[in-house]
């Protein structure tokens, strides 16, 4: 029974006290006086009957009332039910405070009539446990009806009664009470205290919320954050509070729980502990700055959450089902809401109903969330108190819900501590939860989904709980008097009385005493055996797929460990990856746990060496996955199997497990250890009394063995009372002893795992990733994590402490922190436990002894054999950034080096080492695969190339398991996969990858490797102005700003232009300068302004060094104008080099000195410049001998300018049409370069542009064929070109409107074709009067590049292995779109040059004109100029065209920091590309070899040289890089210039040199373009893994030497086999072709004589010089090479790409043995001795020279003045060509007619000398571009046939 009441209070005004302008309360009465026992009198209710302050009203205020609630210091609650009135307060007091509520106080003061009547608050305050918030409305409604309507009942005896009513607490009782005053109240305790009463409250306040605001703050509320309720009303309040604890039920909140603060005590919200409180909504603005609290504002129905506070919700499944139960009861109208015929009644329960349906859906959420929370209950000590203890990660982990956060906090929370001590004990009454929880959890999982069934069973629930609080349906009704209407208005109330303190106490001490003579009402609890549920394993269903996949994985994990411990080793290793890869799976974990505990009870435990080697690998691989939490309880299960299995050292030596698993997290988690411990601790107690019990009931052992702990434990409970004292304190000594003997097990064990095997080290790295990554990579990395227990766990000793002292103190005080925690917990009584920690320092010191003689004999085992790191070879001046860090190479996508479809052996994975220089990312190391372990595999590329770096995680596929490995993508088609080794910590890891972007990206072009090479020496030579100028960067950024300024006013005003003061850099520039320091600016304004026709002299030193530069030579070499000494110009020539941008000012990225038309004036180019983007203005860069057309290059338009020129249709002559003056100059300056060429006005030219005729297409140079595959007749179409290069091929209507037929030869020719691109002329059309057209393209821009280049690179290196490699291989390298690009630029420059060859000139004006322009340009000029196919020719076109012209290397090649955001964009390698597809259509015309070609593609990103850096001449001045060679090329030193670097080489082999040269004079080349003659250049595909890329030189040759004398020593007894693998010998080296072989015995033999050798060139020159005049004894046509005569001009087309295909890469290779090639062939006629080289290639004609598909004998007519002779003619159709003989029975070609440039057949005439007898029309006459030849055959048939047969060859073609 309990009290009803325990205290009634009357609190008043207290007009004494004057706060802080609020008035007070005071305690007028209170009853009892005394406190009671049991209760004492809570302080503060005087605070919470007004809790918005205690003010005056004008007014009388209806009564109102509420309940608060109060938590005294033992955390019980009273419920305050307060009842305020108001009374009015008499005058006088009213004088001394004239304090009134709000603003009635002002108009007080300012009017002069004072109110008569001020009303104060008086509140009833009764104060009880128990929470009937009815029953006290009632009661203290009833005292103020006898107070206000004055009835004739004595107050005190009311009051008196009501104190003293005792009612049940539970048990559902019902019980009426009477006060005495005609009064009747029924009051119903609910069944079952433990089930919080909630009336309608939880109802209201989702009414009042919504379900996902109450949903947050249900889980804000249970993972403790701070909540606030906002509402003006108090009872709303409290009801919100209440709804929210009821929720919450079964766990109970054990924070500040206010549901009404008072104004005083707002400060309690700024607390730092978790609250729910309630405040009036008038203190809202109080609350604003509040950060971190959830607001929920009841009146307005919102949840506001602050930004700092982050929510967990509930798991995934849960929170949507939870929703969806609360719309069903909420809302179940939400359901039919769409149906047709909806049921005409629906509606939801009644409020109480719905209160409790709501309840009962968080019931069940709670059991979803809990259940099988039984099983990880670990009871400790079950006498005299149970100590239970809950294992949190084992329950997340079985649940799978380890990441989970809500459920994490909530188990970490105070609540779920409370609920495990309340609900954990195993004996005790239950309640509803405990039912729900144990049986109707699978019903649950049952029912999931079923919205019916979910429904019905929520309903029940809810019938339960409302049956739990109104126990009986019928309730008698209350009667109650209630004070009349109006009462609170009457005027004139006298004050409530005061009552008898005495009476009242005389009623209370009468009612006492009886009650203590009453018999008690002991209501017996029934206490049961609490059912624990079916185990979570048997809730969660599982997948039965991923059961019978992961069988198999168990099998493979079991027969592993059988085999290891059988000692079949091989076997063992073949499963270990996959053993290893398994362990990923919990399943598997386990198993390997179970297997192994097995082989222990065997008595398996001791190993050999390499059985424990395997045992203990598994052993990490399972511990690496586990968390610090081991929810899994892998950890757990292997802790007493590494202190089982060992390995004998030596006598008495045993080195055990646990030495060599300490690196996990897990064994640093002190949580870890205690559940461990307590896990120990259950199952000794539960053996304790399964013993004792056994004894007795042996024959119910089967029943025994399936007792748990907690089953025995409420037995024991059960038990408890009845046993006598003596047996109680035994049982206590008995587990507590248990308990300490697992205490000092376990101070063992934690010793063991926590000391490394070397414990001399006194400071240990943290392991767990916390040092310094820095320092790390060259510190010592131990193997136990002592060093991070300290740091997380020594709180109080401090870091500074942890450095110094030794590892035996961490440990003792790890483990003693252990042991005080668990000791207290379990109740260990206090002796023990200092007997304990005496004890823990002995045991580690105890260990440590022993480890030491372990430490010292394991240093004797033979290591393990990893394979040796070897050292890769580096350049001179090139340094290693990072030693080797042991990695494996992963084989990628590409097959070759892994054995693929190629057959052979795999090479990769190899196993090596990574080092990083300062120049290259380099692998070394053997392949894994034993049969191939003795070869060496090496993979590099230059850092500079390096695209993209990221982290990938390994699958083992090495029989390491791996943590984690990077893949590094380079742009010289490399990828470097590699996996670091376990012994790589990951900070090195980190470290490597830290450096390698340093190294990437330096932040100044000074900081790539071509400037840092060797580096220290070189510092003294730089340029002497370094002295003075403060840094250069400063200085060129002042440089950039002052160009920017005056940039910015050029075009602004147009007045005289100034360009940047560059006076300050004049000694920079040109250090022979110093002593006459030129004040450059009013120069250049001479010069600019005034067409001055010398240059002063003190500029010709600066002038002198741009003469020497690439572009200067070559305009020379072209004629383009001459620097003459005097420097005047000769007026003759139509150009000039002008010196106007010889500072950079006009264009910055144009050279210094460049050709413009005689007539224009420098300061007319200054303005044209701006009309263009980058003002890069057309200029001269290319003229051709034979034509005079000129070659013009210049960036695109800018939108007007010279686009303006062509709009103007209707102009009626090109002259001053436009306003503009730019554009008028614009127009000048075109019209000048046309003007330039000889015979521009020749309007009838012989064709034009839009339509070539076959006859035309010819006229000089070679097509790969005149009908290109599929394009009708090749270029000689009537199409607008600009449509064509846009892919149209035909368009309906051609350009000028008229039919087609005419326009193909429209009489016009523009002198001058400008292409420009298609976006930018927009609506241009041709003007007939001018004399320059423009043709409209479409190009790619860079963007389109990069994703292009990104897409081969992943084709021709894939990242990962495809399953039909060469499918996906075609299929990728289709989507890159790359050829298709190439195929683009060829179309182009094959265009331009067919226009510069029929003498118009070009102009090429595309996007800026430092990209394809460029490209183009010098397409053109390779194609049209033999002599930029020569070594010398090639690299003067680069130096001219892309580093003078500003191609911006830096930029496009990401080579700084700043570049890092754009990426790589590889234009010149796509020029380069198409100079490959050249050489490979034109073998014999190129003097360099395709090698020379990939040494630049590899080079020119390689920034091993300084050629290729920076953006333009300007920026390579700046840096004072153009100039400084000359000075220095006296010392041996490392080359800075890469053609400095290829002459050197060039002189010493033949790398560069193509055999096959030999050109024809004023060739001009016509490519294929078509995509399907575009072959992938192997550059992109071919890889050497033995030596690494052969491009720098030094490295690939120093390797082979010896191998190949070793050969020769021992070639006699051998074989001349050898084995070449594709990927990885390099072929061009190991069968070298037949002349560099050759040139190589040369060589050897002469240094065998002890002869100098001679250089390879001049050994070539000669022998070429012997074969010619062999030839010419043989009295045959001279052959203008060695190879072939002339006469086969385009067939080495066909033949040249045989030899190509059949050499390696560049150089022709006829792989014959010596041997073989001593003797000449037979077809050649002569037997004997080899006489030269050249019959090895007469071999090789003749042998395919015999297709003859037609023959006979022709009369021909010699060439000028000779007779006509007889000869044998030859048609071969698949050479394509008609060769002719002396006679029939000769073999000596004497001349070939090349078909492909036959143009046409027709009849002939007789001509004098010619056969007399045959008829007129058997002549016929051949027309080629080069000569017409006239024959005769024997008569008119003869002659058809032939004509017939020469037709028909040539229309297959």
């Amino acid at each position: 029974m309990a009290r009803l009441a325990d205290y009634f209070v009357l609190v008043g005004y207290d007009p004494g006290k004057r706060g802080s302008g609020d008035g007070q309360g005071q305690i007028l009465q209170r009853f009892p006086e005394k406190d009671w026992e049991d209760n004492p009198f809570p302080q503060g209710i005087e605070l919470f009957c007004q809790p918005s302050g205690w003010q005056l009203f004008p007014e009388m205020n209806p009564p109102s009332f509420f309940v608060a609630v109060l938590t005294d210091i033992n955390s019980e609650r009273h419920y305050c039910a307060c009842f305020t009135f108001w009374e009015p307060l008499d005058s006088s007091q009213a004088q001394s405070h004239p304090r009134n509520g709000g603003e009635e106080e002002e108009e007080e003061a300012s009017s002069p009539v004072q109110p008569t009547q001020l009303f104060a608050p008086k509140s009833l305050v009764l104060v009880s446990r128990l929470d009937h918030a009815e029953v006290f409305r009632n009661s203290l409604g009833l005292i103020y009806t006898i107070y206000v309507d004055g009835m004739s009942v004595a107050l005190e005896s009311v009051v008196g009664n009501l104190l003293t009513c005792t009612i049940p607490i539970t048990g559902g009782a019902q019980r009426t009470i009477c006060l005495g005053a005609g009064d009747r109240q029924v009051i119903q305790t609910p069944i079952n205290d433990s089930l919080p009463v909630s009336s309608c409250s939880v109802a209201l306040l989702f009414r009042q919320l919504g379900i996902t605001n109450v949903l947050h703050l249900f889980c804000a509320a249970l993972t403790e954050h701070k909540i606030l309720f906002l509402s003006s009303s108090y009872q709303r309040l409290t009801d919100a509070c209440r709804a929210l604890l009821a929720l919450m039920f079964p766990l109970k909140y054990s924070f500040t729980y206010v549901p009404i603060l008072p104004a005083q005590l707002l400060e309690v919200l700024s607390t730092p502990t978790p609250f729910i409180i309630g405040v009036h909504s008038i203190f809202q603005s109080e609350t604003q700055e509040l950060l971190d609290v959830v607001i929920a504002d009841l009146d307005g129905g919102t949840v506001s959450v602050p930004e700092c506070v982050h929510i967990s919700l509930l798991p995934e499944p849960l929170l949507q089902q939870t929703r969806e139960a609360l719309s069903m009861v909420l809302d179940p109208e939400l359901e039919v809401a769409d149906l047709a015929f909806p049921p005409s009644t629906i509606s939801a329960s009644s409020l109480k109903m719905q209160d409790k349906e709501i309840r009962a859906v968080f019931l069940r959420l709670f059991a979803q969330l809990l259940q099988g929370y039984r099983w990880c209950l670990h009871i400790i000590r079950i006498h005299p108190e149970p100590v239970i203890r809950f294992h949190k990660a084992a329950f997340l982990g079985q649940r799978g819900l380890t990441e989970d956060d809500f459920l994490t906090k909530v188990l970490e929370g105070m609540a779920f501590a409370g609920f495990v001590t309340e609900r954990g004990a195993p004996y005790r009454s239950i309640d509803l939860f405990d039912e729900l929880v144990a049986y109707e959890v699978k019903r649950m999982r049952a029912e999931e989904g079923n919205k019916q069934k979910v429904l019905r069973h929520i309903r029940e629930l809810a019938e339960k709980l409302y049956k739990n609080e109104n126990p009986y349906p019928a309730v008698t009704m209350h009667t109650v008097k209630k004070p009349k209407e109006g009462h609170h208005l009457r005027a004139q109330q006298k004050p409530f009385p005061r009552l008898d303190e005495g009476l009242v106490q005389w009623i209370i001490d009468q009612a006492t005493a009886k009650l203590q003579t009453a018999p008690p009402a002991v209501k017996a609890e029934v206490k049961c055996m609490v059912p624990s549920g079916p185990p979570i394993a048997a809730i969660m269903e599982r997948n039965g797929n991923a059961m019978a996949n992961s069988a198999r994985r168990l099998e493979v994990v079991r027969n592993c460990i059988s085999y290891v411990f059988e000692n079949k080793m091989l076997e063992a290793k073949k499963l270990f990856p996959a053993v290893l890869r398994a362990m990923k799976g919990r399943a598997a974990r386990q198993c390997l746990a179970q297997e192994l505990h097995l082989h222990v009870q065997q008595n398996r435990a001791v190993l050999d060496h390499q059985q424990f080697d395997f045992v203990i690998r598994m052993m990490n691989c399972c511990l690496q996955d586990c968390t610090a939490m081991d929810e899994h309880g892998i950890a757990a299960a292997l802790l007493p199997l590494v202190t089982a299995f060992c390995r004998k050292l030596s006598p008495g030596i045993t080195q055990f497990a646990y030495s060599c698993v300490q690196e996990h997290v897990v064994w640093t988690n002190i949580q870890f250890w205690e559940a461990m411990f307590y896990c120990d601790v259950q199952n000794h107690i539960r053996a304790l009394y399964l013993d004792s019990a056994e004894e007795s009931h042996l024959e119910e052992e089967d029943n025994q063995e399936a007792k748990s702990a907690l089953e025995i434990a409420s037995e024991q409970l059960r038990l408890w009372p009845t046993m006598s004292k003596e047996k109680q304190q035994e049982l206590i000594q008995k587990e507590e002893s248990t308990v300490f003997s697992q205490a000092i097990h376990y101070a063992n064990r934690m010793s063991y795992l926590l000391l490394p095997l070397d414990t001399s080290k006194s400071r240990l790295l943290r392991s767990s990733g916390l040092g310094d990554v820095e320092s790390v990579s060259n510190s010592f990395v131990t193997n136990s994590i002592a060093g991070s227990v300290a740091e997380s766990y020594d709180t109080e000793s401090g870091f500074e402490d942890a450095e110094s002292s030794d590892v035996a103190n961490y440990v003792v005080r790890f483990i003693n922190r252990f042991v005080d925690k668990v000791c207290t917990e379990s109740g260990v009584t206090n002796e023990h436990l200092k007997g304990l920690h005496v004890m823990i320092p002995d045991i580690v010191q105890m260990h440590i002894e022993t480890l030491d003689a372990v430490h010292r004999e394991s240093k004797r085992l033979p290591p393990i054999q990893k394979p040796k790191l070897l050292r890769p070879s580096l350049l001179a001046g090139e340094e290693c950034v990072l030693e080797g860090l042991r990695v494996y190479l992963l084989p990628d996508g590409r097959e070759e080096a892994a054995g693929g479809s190629v057959g052979g052996p795999p090479l990769l994975p190899a196993e090596g080492a990574i080092f990083l220089t300062t120049y290259r990312i380099i692998f070394k190391g053997t392949p894994t695969d034993p049969l191939v372990g003795e070869q060496v595999v090496i993979r590099s590329f230059p850092i500079a190339s390096l695209t993209k770096e990221k982290k990938i995680s390994v699958q083992a596929q090495v029989d390491q398991f791996i943590q984690e490995g990077l893949q590094l993508r380079s742009c010289t088609f490399q990828l470097l996969k590699i996996a670091f080794d376990e012994e790589v910590a990951s900070d090195s890891a980190e470290v490597f990858r830290k450096h390698l972007h340093k190294l990437r990206y330096p932040q100044h072009v000074r900081g790539t490797f071509a400037f840092t090479v060797g580096q220290s020496p070189k510092q003294a030579m730089q340029p002497k102005a370094k002295e003075k100028n403060p840094s250069l960067r400063t200085l060129s950024k002042n440089l950039v700003k002052n160009a920017k300024k005056t940039i910015g006013r050029q075009y602004v005003t147009r007045k005289k232009y100034t360009p940047p003061t560059w006076d300050q850099r004049g000694s920079q520039h040109f250090p022979e300068d110093n002593e006459d320091e030129i004040s450059v600016s009013e120069e250049m304004d001479r010069s600019t302004l005034t067409p001055s026709t010398t240059i002063r002299p003190s500029d010709k030193m600066t002038i002198n060094h741009l003469v020497e530069r690439a572009c200067c030579k070559d305009y020379q070499r072209l004629g383009l104008g001459t620097l003459s000494s005097s420097l005047t110009r000769s007026k003759s020539e139509p150009f000039r080099i002008s010196t106007v941008n010889r500072m950079y000012a006009i264009c910055r990225s144009y050279p210094g000195l460049l050709i413009v038309p005689q007539s224009i004036q420098d300061n007319t180019i200054q303005r044209i410049s701006r009309c263009y983007r980058q003002s890069r203005f057309p200029v001269v860069c290319w003229r051709s001998a034979r034509t005079k057309a000129v070659l013009l290059r210049s960036g695109g338009l800018h939108g007007k300018g010279v686009v303006g020129l062509f709009k103007s249709q209707n102009a009626p002559s090109p002259g001053p049409s436009q306003t503009d003056s730019t554009s008028l100059e614009q127009e000048k300056y075109l019209q000048a370069v046309i003007n330039s060429m000889p015979h521009y006005a020749d309007a009838g030219g012989r064709n034009t542009l839009s339509g070539f005729t076959s006859a035309h297409m010819s006229s000089t140079g070679k097509w790969g064929s005149i009908r290109a595959s599929g394009r009708g007749s090749g270029y000689a179409l009537s199409v607008d070109i600009g449509s064509r290069l846009a892919g149209k091929d035909l368009l309906a209507a051609p350009h000028n409107g008229t039919a087609a037929e005419p326009a193909l030869l429209r009489p016009h020719r523009a002198s001058l074709y400008i292409i420009g691109d298609k976006s930018q002329l927009k609506g241009v059309k041709p003007d007939p009067l001018q004399h320059w057209e423009v043709v409209p393209i479409e190009v790619f821009d860079v963007r389109q590049v990069k994703a292009s280049f990104k897409k081969l690179m992943k084709a021709c290196v894939p990242g990962c292995p495809s399953t039909e490699p060469s499918l996906a291989y075609l299929r990728s390298l289709e989507e890159s779109e790359w050829l298709s690009q190439i195929h683009k630029i060829l179309q182009i420059s094959v265009l331009v040059v067919e226009l510069l060859d029929t003498g118009s000139s070009v102009l090429v004006s595309l996007e800026d004109g430092w990209d394809i322009t460029t490209q183009v340009v010098s397409l053109v000029q390779l194609l049209s100029d033999p002599y930029y196919r020569t070594l010398e020719g090639f690299r003067l076109l680069v130096e001219k065209e892309w580093l003078s012209f500003g191609h911006r290397f830096s930029q496009r090649g990401a080579q700084t920091l700043a570049g890092q955001s754009s990426g790589f964009a590889p234009i010149f390698l796509q020029f380069l590309d198409c100079v490959h597809q050249i050489h490979l259509q034109f073998p014999m015309e190129f003097e360099f070899s395709q090698y020379y070609l990939k040494f630049l593609s590899y080079h020119y990103i390689s920034n091993r040289f300084r050629t290729f850096l920076l953006d333009s001449d300007y920026e390579r001045i700046e840096l004072g890089l153009l100039y400084e060679e000359k000075g220095e090329k006296k010392g041996q030193q490392v080359c800075k210039s890469i053609w400095e670097y290829i002459e050197r080489l060039n002189k010493k082999a033949p790398v560069f040199f193509n055999y096959m040269y030999a050109p024809e004079d004023g060739e001009v080349l016509r490519p294929y373009s078509n995509i399907s003659n575009l072959k992938v250049w192997d550059y992109y595909t071919e890889e050497t893994l033995s030596e690494g890329p052969s491009y720098d030189w030094e490295l690939s040759q120093g390797q082979v030497e010896p191998v190949e004398e070793d050969r020769q020593d021992t070639s006699a007894p051998q074989t001349k086999r050898k084995i070449i693998w594709p990927c990885y010998d390099s072929r061009r080296r190991l069968e070298p072709d037949a002349i560099s072989r050759l040139l190589e015995e040369l060589q050897s033999l002469e240094v065998e004589l002890g002869q100098v050798p001679e250089r390879w060139k001049e050994t070539w020159d000669k022998v070429k010089a012997s074969q010619r005049t062999e030839a010419r004894q043989e009295g045959s046509r001279t052959p203008s090479s060695l190879l072939m005569s002339s006469g086969l001009s385009h067939h080495r087309r066909s033949l040249g790409v045989y030899l190509q295909e059949s050499g390696v890469g560049s150089s022709l290779n006829l792989s014959l043995d010596s041997d073989t090639s001593s003797t000449s062939t037979p077809s050649s006629g002569r037997q004997g001795g080899r006489r030269s080289t050249s019959t090895l290639y007469s071999h090789f004609q003749m042998a395919e020279s015999e297709n003859r598909s037609y023959e006979g004998s022709l009369y021909k007519k010699g060439a000028f003045m000779k007779p006509w002779k007889p000869r044998w003619f030859v048609l071969d159709k698949t050479k394509h060509q008609l060769r002719y003989y002396d006679s029939r029975m000769d073999t000596e070609c004497k001349g070939v007619i090349d078909l492909a440039e036959v143009e046409s057949i027709t009849p002939g005439a007789p001509t004098m000398g010619a056969p007399k007898t045959v008829d007129e029309k058997a002549f016929f006459d051949l027309k080629t571009t080069k000569r017409v030849y006239n024959f005769c055959a024997q008569d008119v048939q003869v002659a058809q046939q032939w004509i017939d047969r020469i037709q028909s060859c040539l229309s297959d073609a």
